[in-house]
């Protein structure tokens, strides 16, 4: 072999070599990731979050998608003539809006990331919560000033059904899910949070890792103060955060709590405007992003990426 090519092939196997204790401590288990942000607008970002996840799935990761679609549900309710009217954070969804956002969510987004995906191979398969009851809901109803405000088909999850989503993992597929549920008490259908719904999958499906991209770094120390990134924290740690967060990372922190708290090793938010930003959180000793911990882990396994 050639000087030049020993110089050029070297870091390469060395990147391979640091990935393997991480490759050995994942395989066979479940990730679930939920796709979201800019990440799911910017073509290359798309490409690149499909790689990443056919990647895991070669390496033997069990990868399960989540996605919701706030940007193409908005641009479609607009088209329609609905205005987009949020409370508490949530989408007010009228029958009108629903319709909508079941067409955007199953009938777009989920078949625009199902193609990316198999465009490496016969492997993405996509369902949404209603499909053989993976996710029921009931309605929710916010307190905004004390009182309870009905912002329509907006749900609140009361029960996960993993059976269709193991059987494709067994079969070696990828499960894509939207962020609908079936009703628990009537024949309609829910809009519910995407990251909401990835945390309460991860936790039904005890999957090893609970991924959640957004448009930020991750969770910041004291912003807008300072832009320092917390790279660790415990369930406890972070439940004491909470309040004091913006209200678009609260349903994501949120449920990274639900998940490490029901049986899931981490959760971690990840910045999805970086590419590959999956792979290099997961198979790299520095990480990126905030990871947060079950209250009970000790020092030795709080080790940024180590679970």
């Amino acid at each position: 072999m050639s000087t030049t090519r020993k110089h050029t092939a070297l870091p390469k196997a060395q990147i391979l070599i640091e990935a393997l204790p991480w490759l050995v401590r994942h395989n066979g288990k479940t990730v679930v990731i939920k796709f979201g942000g800019n990440a799911m607008i910017d073509e290359d970002l798309k490409a690149a979050f499909a790689q990443d996840v056919v990647f895991l799935h070669h390496a033997g990761i069990k990868p399960v998608v989540v996605h919701g679609g706030g940007p193409q549900i908005s641009a479609a309710l607009d088209k329609h003539g609905i205005v987009s009217e949020f409370k508490a954070g949530l989408r007010v969804t009228t029958e009108d809006a629903m319709d909508v956002v079941r067409m955007v969510l199953a009938g777009h987004v989920q078949r625009e990331l199902v193609g990316l995906l198999n465009q490496h191979g016969p492997l993405a398969v996509g369902l949404t919560g209603e499909d053989a009851h993976t996710i029921t809901a009931v309605k929710h109803q916010p307190e905004i000033d004390g009182e309870l405000v009905d912002i329509g088909r907006v749900g609140e999850i009361t029960d996960i059904d993993t059976g269709a989503i193991e059987a494709l993992l067994a079969d070696g597929r990828i499960p894509v899910v939207s962020s609908i549920a079936r009703s628990q008490d009537d024949h309609h259908v829910y809009n519910v949070n995407a990251d909401t719904a990835a945390a309460a999958l991860a936790a039904a499906l005890g999957a090893e890792t609970l991924m959640v991209l957004t448009d930020v770094e991750g969770l910041y120390e004291d912003w807008p103060n300072s832009d320092e990134v917390i790279s660790r924290l415990t369930a406890a740690q972070l439940e004491k955060l909470l309040p004091e967060l913006s209200s678009g990372m609260v349903p994501k922190m949120e449920g990274c709590l639900h998940a490490v708290r029901n049986g899931v090793n981490t959760a971690r938010v990840i910045d999805g405007r970086v590419q590959h930003s999956i792979l290099l959180e997961i198979f790299t000793d520095e990480g990126i992003g905030t990871m947060v911990v079950p209250d009970e882990k000790t020092d030795a396994q709080d080790v940024q990426g180590e679970s």
